[in-house]
Protein backbone atom coordinates (compact mmCIF):
# COMPACT_ATOMS: atom_id res chain seq x y z
CA UNK A 1 0.00 0.00 0.00
CA UNK A 2 1.65 3.24 -0.57
CA UNK A 3 0.34 6.41 -0.28
CA UNK A 4 1.12 10.52 -1.41
CA UNK A 5 0.50 12.28 1.14
CA UNK A 6 0.02 16.48 0.42
CA UNK A 7 -0.71 19.04 2.98
CA UNK A 8 -3.08 21.05 1.68
CA UNK A 9 -4.67 24.72 2.78
CA UNK A 10 -7.99 22.62 0.78
CA UNK A 11 -8.67 20.57 -1.72
CA UNK A 12 -11.54 18.76 -3.52
CA UNK A 13 -12.36 15.30 -5.80
CA UNK A 14 -15.27 15.94 -8.51
CA UNK A 15 -16.82 13.28 -8.04
CA UNK A 16 -16.43 13.10 -4.56
CA UNK A 17 -15.68 15.53 -1.53
CA UNK A 18 -14.01 18.22 -0.13
CA UNK A 19 -11.92 19.60 2.21
CA UNK A 20 -10.04 22.67 4.06
CA UNK A 21 -6.64 22.63 6.12
CA UNK A 22 -5.46 19.27 6.32
CA UNK A 23 -4.06 16.43 4.12
CA UNK A 24 -5.25 14.68 0.61
CA UNK A 25 -3.73 11.63 0.35
CA UNK A 26 -3.52 9.96 -3.19
CA UNK A 27 -4.38 6.11 -1.88
CA UNK A 28 -2.62 3.00 -4.52
CA UNK A 29 -3.46 -0.62 -3.03
CA UNK A 30 -1.40 -3.48 -4.46
CA UNK A 31 -2.31 -7.15 -4.62
CA UNK A 32 -0.63 -8.08 -1.93
CA UNK A 33 -2.21 -6.09 1.10
CA UNK A 34 -4.68 -6.57 3.38
CA UNK A 35 -6.43 -4.69 6.35
CA UNK A 36 -3.49 -4.95 8.54
CA UNK A 37 -1.65 -3.02 6.24
CA UNK A 38 -4.58 -0.54 5.32
CA UNK A 39 -4.83 -0.44 8.86
CA UNK A 40 -1.17 0.55 9.62
CA UNK A 41 -0.86 2.96 6.88
CA UNK A 42 -3.65 4.92 8.37
CA UNK A 43 -2.51 5.41 11.59
CA UNK A 44 0.71 6.69 10.10
CA UNK A 45 -1.33 8.95 8.09
CA UNK A 46 -2.86 10.72 10.84
CA UNK A 47 0.00 10.84 13.27
CA UNK A 48 2.74 11.89 10.45
CA UNK A 49 4.34 15.30 12.10
CA UNK A 50 4.15 17.40 8.72
CA UNK A 51 2.58 20.89 10.36
CA UNK A 52 4.52 23.46 12.09
CA UNK A 53 4.93 24.61 15.33
CA UNK A 54 5.26 28.41 16.70
CA UNK A 55 9.18 27.94 15.77
CA UNK A 56 7.94 27.00 12.37
CA UNK A 57 9.20 23.32 12.77
CA UNK A 58 7.09 20.28 11.82
CA UNK A 59 6.02 19.00 15.01
CA UNK A 60 1.94 18.66 15.11
CA UNK A 61 -0.15 16.08 13.05
CA UNK A 62 -3.57 16.05 11.78
CA UNK A 63 -4.31 14.98 14.69
CA UNK A 64 -3.06 17.78 16.75
CA UNK A 65 -3.88 20.25 14.73
CA UNK A 66 -7.67 19.08 14.22
CA UNK A 67 -7.30 19.07 10.13
CA UNK A 68 -9.14 17.39 7.51
CA UNK A 69 -8.71 14.27 4.94
CA UNK A 70 -9.65 14.12 1.87
CA UNK A 71 -8.29 10.53 0.52
CA UNK A 72 -8.95 9.66 -3.56
CA UNK A 73 -8.01 5.98 -4.71
CA UNK A 74 -5.43 5.65 -7.22
CA UNK A 75 -4.31 2.51 -8.28
CA UNK A 76 -1.54 4.22 -10.90
CA UNK A 77 0.37 4.42 -7.73
CA UNK A 78 1.40 0.69 -7.87
CA UNK A 79 2.95 1.19 -11.60
CA UNK A 80 6.35 -0.34 -12.70
CA UNK A 81 7.95 1.89 -14.57
CA UNK A 82 10.93 -0.31 -14.47
CA UNK A 83 10.85 -1.55 -18.20
CA UNK A 84 10.15 0.51 -20.66
CA UNK A 85 8.13 3.38 -20.96
CA UNK A 86 4.85 1.61 -20.68
CA UNK A 87 3.84 1.52 -16.91
CA UNK A 88 2.83 -2.02 -15.94
CA UNK A 89 -0.15 -1.70 -13.19
CA UNK A 90 0.36 -6.06 -12.53
CA UNK A 91 0.79 -5.52 -8.69
CA UNK A 92 -2.38 -3.06 -8.59
CA UNK A 93 -5.00 -4.68 -6.46
CA UNK A 94 -8.03 -5.62 -8.52
CA UNK A 95 -10.86 -3.07 -7.47
CA UNK A 96 -12.86 -6.14 -5.90
CA UNK A 97 -10.05 -6.22 -3.75
CA UNK A 98 -9.13 -2.79 -3.57
CA UNK A 99 -12.36 -1.37 -2.31
CA UNK A 100 -12.52 -2.92 0.67
CA UNK A 101 -9.17 -1.68 1.88
CA UNK A 102 -9.69 1.70 1.03
CA UNK A 103 -12.63 1.52 2.72
CA UNK A 104 -10.58 0.05 5.31
CA UNK A 105 -8.17 2.94 5.21
CA UNK A 106 -10.55 5.60 5.68
CA UNK A 107 -12.64 3.80 8.61
CA UNK A 108 -9.24 4.01 10.45
CA UNK A 109 -8.95 7.51 10.08
CA UNK A 110 -11.96 8.71 11.15
CA UNK A 111 -11.22 6.46 14.38
CA UNK A 112 -8.55 8.49 14.82
CA UNK A 113 -11.16 11.36 15.47
CA UNK A 114 -11.03 12.86 11.55
CA UNK A 115 -13.12 13.83 9.67
CA UNK A 116 -12.64 12.16 6.15
CA UNK A 117 -13.84 13.17 2.91
CA UNK A 118 -13.57 10.47 -0.16
CA UNK A 119 -13.36 10.29 -4.00
CA UNK A 120 -15.39 7.92 -5.74
CA UNK A 121 -13.91 4.85 -5.79
CA UNK A 122 -12.66 4.12 -9.10
CA UNK A 123 -14.47 6.80 -11.02
CA UNK A 124 -12.48 9.18 -13.16
CA UNK A 125 -12.05 12.64 -11.00
CA UNK A 126 -10.89 15.84 -11.29
CA UNK A 127 -8.79 16.51 -8.12
CA UNK A 128 -7.51 20.04 -7.07
CA UNK A 129 -5.69 21.51 -4.28
CA UNK A 130 -3.39 24.04 -3.04
CA UNK A 131 -0.15 22.50 -1.71
CA UNK A 132 0.74 24.23 1.41
CA UNK A 133 4.03 24.42 2.03
CA UNK A 134 4.57 22.74 -0.71
CA UNK A 135 4.73 19.54 1.63
CA UNK A 136 4.46 16.13 -0.39
CA UNK A 137 5.60 13.26 1.34
CA UNK A 138 5.30 9.31 -0.23
CA UNK A 139 4.80 6.83 3.07
CA UNK A 140 3.85 2.81 2.24
CA UNK A 141 3.83 -0.37 4.38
Amino acid sequence: MRAVVQRVARAAATPGGAIERGLLVLLGVADDDGEGEADALAAKVAKLRIFENAEGKFDHSLVDVGGEVLVVSQFTLIADTAKGTRPSFSHAARPEAAEPLYERFCATLRAQGLEVRQGVFGARMAVELVNDGPVTLVVQT
